[in-house]
């Protein structure tokens, strides 16, 4: 069982070296050669065992900030911004999508290793781990405020894959008098199956998972949407400083500008036949 709280992703930068166009490149706001570490708490992880080799690629997304200027006194956040939200594997750096699951995007992954002088994933877990097999024992582990995770495990039949997504319990209902309860929380990874290439993915999907039973679960997608035209009259107008300044005006990289952030809403629900488990640790 997995300790989220205390996983995390650190990640040391290469020296900031100036952009031929934009004033404040990615938000950064520092001075030619600097460098920074970054953070990030853990909030999920996915396993893709292939089940004729029994080789295991492991998934891990991390806790959200807002667009930020970085490296900066004053003046933080990005307006317009969006939420920035981290998916790797052991590998690669991974592309979270922002389309439904039948519509393809342009998902490039990475080499964690050429991308950041230095980095590590640290993995921690909890002692003590028991698996609640009952209704009764989550109810009861429930009212206990024993921490709580879930693991949740498909099939993909064509591919050959079993695919397991584990996760805190951030929110249950329960109804004490008739033993039912409900899981529903997140977020959560799901691999993008289209983009396995028999070792990794290129693409996996922010989701929230729900489920009232050991067998059955149910997770919903996160896709962006397209403001209305006079709602983007305020959406995209910046406050502060505007990451898209460009240094000279008549001096334009391709394709400027670039789309602004668009909003975000989870729509897209797959409902699928699983084996679903709670996993409980003591609330010391």
């Amino acid at each position: 069982m997995i300790n989220y709280p205390a996983s995390t992703f650190t990640w040391k930068g290469f020296p900031f070296s100036a952009d031929p166009y934009y004033k404040y490149p990615g938000g950064f706001v520092g001075k030619a050669g600097q460098l920074y570490h970054v953070r990030l708490n853990l909030v999920s992880k996915c396993e893709i065992l292939n089940d004729a080799t029994g080789d295991v690629t492991e998934l891990f997304m991390s806790s959200p900030c807002r667009s930020e200027y970085t490296i900066a006194s004053r003046n933080l956040f990005q307006v317009p911004g969006a939420e920035f939200r981290y998916a790797f594997s052991r590998e690669r750096g991974l592309h979270i999508a922002l389309r439904p699951s039948d519509e393809e995007e342009d998902a490039k992954s990475y080499v964690l290793a050429e991308h950041f002088q230095e980095h590590s994933i640290d993995i921690r877990e909890l002692d003590g781990t028991t698996e609640l097999t009952t209704v009764r024992d989550i109810v009861q582990s429930t009212l206990a405020n024993d921490m709580l995770n879930a693991r949740c495990t498909y099939k993909d039949a064509e591919r050959g894959l079993t695919i397991s997504i584990e996760y805190p319990i951030n929110l249950i209902n329960l109804n004490v008098a008739d033993d039912e309860f409900q899981v529903c929380t997140g977020p959560v990874i799901l691999p993008d199956l289209a983009t396995w290439d028999g070792h990794e993915v290129t693409r996996v999907f922010q989701a929230h998972a729900a489920f009232t039973r050991f067998d059955r679960v149910e997770f919903i997608l996160r896709r962006e949407v397209e403001a209305a035209d006079y709602e983007k009259e305020w959406l995209e107008a910046p406050i502060g400083l505007d990451r898209l300044e460009l240094i000279d005006p008549n001096n334009q990289p391709p394709g400027y500008p670039p789309a602004r952030p668009k909003p975000t809403t989870y729509h897209e629900v797959w409902d699928l036949e699983s084996e679903n488990v709670v996993l409980r640790a003591n609330n010391n």
